[in-house]
C-alpha cells in the first residue's frame, strides 16, 4: 500500500501512545473561596487535606482533596446542615495519560442551599483505591461500579463491586484508561476466538433461548434485496462486467 493509499485508521495498528492533552491540572488555588461557603469551610476545617481549589466555567467550584480522607470529608459535606449535599449527581473518573494519575470526581448538589460542588481525588496509578461512599449516597452504587470497570479504581467497602459494562471475565483491562489500545489488547483473531468460545447461556435467559426457531436466511435469498413495491432487486454486477 502506498502512502497515498493509507487510511487514517492505519495508525490504530501502532497501538496506544501517550496522551497529548498536556499535564494534568495541578490543584493550585485560584479564585476567592469566600464566594462559595463550602469551599471556605473546607479550607478552615481540613486545611492540610485540601490540595487546591479552582473556579471554572464561571460558576463551578472544584476542590481537590486528600483521597485518604475522602470519606470523612464527604460525610461532613453531606451531614453538616450548613452544607447538606444530599444529592450525589455523578461519580466518574479522569485519566490524563502519560502514566501520571487517575482522578475520581464527585459532582454534588445541595437541594437545601441550591449549591453545587465538585470534589476531585487524585490517585497514583500504583494505588488505585478509595473508600466507597455508598453508605452516604445510594445513587453511587452503579456509578462506582462503572469507574471500577472502565478505569480500574477499587472502591473499598462497596457492597457489590463488579463490572457493569464489560463481562466479568473481560481480560483486556479497563477501556477508558489512556493506555488502552483502540482495538483492545488482543488481536482480532484472539477476540474472535474468545467470542466464539463464550457460553451463550451466561448472557441470555433460558426462556429466551427457547423462544422459538432461529431466524435464518435461505441461501437463495443471499445477494438480493427485497423491495415490497418493486420485487427483488438483482444482486450487484460482478467486477469486470459491462454496465
Amino acid at each position: 500500500m502506498t502512502d497515498e493509499q493509507k487510511s487514517s485508521l492505519d495508525a490504530v495498528d501502532a497501538g496506544p501512545i501517550d496522551s497529548d492533552a498536556g499535564e494534568a491540572p495541578q490543584p493550585a488555588s485560584t479564585g476567592d473561596p469566600s464566594e462559595h461557603p463550602s469551599v471556605a469551610a473546607l479550607l478552615e476545617r481540613f486545611p492540610s487535606d485540601v490540595q487546591g481549589h479552582r473556579l471554572t466555567a464561571g460558576d463551578q467550584w472544584v476542590v481537590w482533596i486528600n483521597p485518604e480522607r475522602s470519606h470523612e470529608i464527604l460525610t461532613w459535606l453531606k451531614e453538616d446542615p450548613d452544607h447538606a449535599y444530599d444529592m450525589m449527581s455523578d461519580v466518574t473518573g479522569v485519566d490524563y495519560g502519560g502514566g501520571r494519575l487517575v482522578e475520581v470526581v464527585y459532582q454534588m448538589f445541595s437541594t437545601a442551599h441550591s449549591r453545587a460542588l465538585r470534589i476531585r481525588c487524585p490517585l497514583p496509578l500504583d494505588a488505585m483505591e478509595i473508600d466507597s461512599v455508598f453508605d452516604l449516597w445510594k445513587s453511587v452504587d452503579w456509578l462506582e461500579r462503572e469507574v471500577f470497570d472502565l478505569f480500574g479504581v477499587t472502591f473499598r467497602g462497596h457492597p457489590d463491586l463488579r463490572r457493569i459494562l464489560m463481562p466479568d471475565d473481560y481480560a483486556e483491562g479497563h477501556p477508558l484508561r489512556k493506555d488502552f489500545p483502540l482495538r483492545g489488547r488482543f488481536s482480532r483473531a484472539e477476540q474472535t476466538r474468545r467470542a466464539l468460545a463464550q457460553d451463550v447461556e451466561r448472557f441470555y435467559l433460558a426462556e429466551n433461548l427457547e423462544a422459538g426457531d432461529p431466524q435464518e436466511v435461505e441461501a437463495a435469498e443471499v445477494g438480493t434485496i427485497a423491495d415490497p413495491g418493486a420485487g427483488a432487486l438483482p444482486a450487484p454486477a460482478e467486477a469486470g462486467e459491462d454496465d
